[in-house]
């Protein structure tokens, strides 16, 4: 398994009036730690924007398990779990400081041709050798 984390601070206009994460801003917390995991391969958005294939998220699954407030330090740890026909990531968010458990989540992504709009049965060679590299 290939694992990234990133750090988070929780900001202003990350909270609702309750001065706690609203609950769509975690879908933006998975994307920091999914960013994370694709750097660390080597397949940043530029490279895959280069790769000419492009991987949508089609299916998504968050479970809050206690709220994240306003000034809280977060580090949001992206694994994953699946790559060889669509591309599976499971996310774990926790206090940077106290090690408790956040958020769960994990998404499926595909792989979409970006010139022809068609969807990929198989990972993209592009990017699996990425993945078997790092799994070495």
């Amino acid at each position: 398994m290939i694992t990234a984390s990133a750090d988070i601070l929780v900001e202003f206009f990350d909270v609702d009036a309750m001065k706690v994460v609203w609950h769509g801003n975690y879908a933006r917390f998975l994307e920091i730690g999914r960013n994370a995991l694709l750097e660390k391969l080597g397949f940043g958005y530029t490279a895959m924007e280069a790769s000419g294939f492009s991987w949508p998220v089609v299916d998504l699954h968050i479970r809050y398990v206690q709220p994240a407030r306003l000034g809280q330090r977060l580090r949001v740890t992206a694994t994953l779990v699946e790559w060889e026909n669509r591309v599976r990531m499971e996310f774990l968010i926790h206090d940077a400081v106290t090690g408790e458990k956040i958020t769960k989540a994990d998404s499926v992504q595909v792989a979409v041709d970006m010139r022809t709009g068609e969807l990929q049965f198989e990972t993209p060679e592009v990017f699996a050798s990425k993945i078997r590299s790092a799994l070495k």
